[in-house]
């Protein structure tokens, strides 16, 4: 890789915030928060028609974010290769993880993109059926 790893100049971003909408704020909140261990950062009611909880990433900087508007949204993913990755370098950990996320009732599902289940990776869907994909690794070097 040859590009360097900071904000571009003309993008000097002070936080980066992932949001999608779901009808399920409840089941996303156990899955996230008790099943993988997020921390909750903030969480709001009725904002001008949503509710909301926000965890936090490693860094203040990164958030995930899920919004349920009071007349419904849908929260159904368009295809299985929407993806939120997690490398974790330590294998037993990984396999812990997606074992408690079992116990839950979320199974680990053959991934769509054959790439990740060749190397290892254990890929679980959430309530709303968009996918998170616990892979072994540090990621990009």
């Amino acid at each position: 890789m040859t590009d360097t790893p900071h904000w571009p100049l003309d993008l000097p971003a002070a936080q980066v915030r992932f949001a999608r909408q779901t009808d399920q704020i409840d089941a996303i909140t156990r899955f996230y928060r008790d099943g993988l261990g997020l921390p909750i950062i903030a969480s709001f009611s009725d904002h001008d028609g949503h509710d909301g909880v926000m965890f936090g990433l490693p860094g203040a900087a990164y958030h995930l974010e899920f919004l349920q508007h009071s007349h419904g949204s849908s929260g159904i993913s368009p295809n299985k290769e929407n993806l939120l990755v997690f490398y974790v370098p330590d294998v037993v950990a990984l396999r812990g993880k997606a074992d408690h996320l079992h116990a839950m009732g979320y199974p680990p599902v053959p991934s769509e993109n054959p790439y990740w289940d060749r190397n290892g990776a254990i890929s679980i869907e959430d309530p709303d059926g968009w996918r998170i994909v616990l892979m072994p690794g540090n990621g990009l070097s």
